[in-house]
């Protein structure tokens, strides 16, 4: 019964974490959008798309949780070396958190630099992009574990 415990805290990790810091980068993305439609109301278009963008983080985390929730070894039988891989799966989203919330810092100043007139939003986008490779790289991860167990 403790592995399983172990492996659905792992499963709770994938989803709360990423879910945490998609939440938190896309508040301040939209947080920084209020402020900007004062100023340029018309480029409500481009606000939106680097709001959102901190919100793929927790779709890595669903994505992995999904992926090891749909192997068969979720039964109180489950190995302590099963129990403990699914742990450090979901552990792993940690960086993705961390990554999401700092994505939302970047479109926050590219939405701020959008709205006092400055021509940044695909050079924002391409910057935003970087931390979003670590939530990759950690969906990465996860999915290689989950083909060892």
């Amino acid at each position: 019964m403790t592995n399983l415990l172990i492996a659905y805290t792992g499963l709770a990790l994938m989803i709360i974490l990423p879910g945490i810091g998609s939440a938190i980068g896309v508040s301040i993305g939209s947080n920084a959008t209020i402020g900007a439609l004062k100023k340029r109301p018309d480029a409500f278009g481009n606000y939106m798309l680097l709001s959102a963008l901190s919100g793929t983080h927790g779709l890595f985390g669903f994505a992995a949780f999904f992926i090891f929730y749909s192997k068969a070894v979720f039964t109180p039988a489950i190995t302590p070396f099963a129990a403990t891989a699914v742990f450090g799966a979901g552990l792993i989203f940690v960086v993705a958190t961390y990554a999401a919330i700092r994505q939302g810092q970047i479109c926050a100043n590219g939405i701020a630099e959008i709205a006092s007139g400055n021509d940044v939003f695909g050079k924002t986008m391409i910057l935003a992009v970087f931390p979003e490779l670590y939530s990759i790289l950690a969906f990465a991860a996860a999915f290689l574990i989950s083909n060892k167990i």
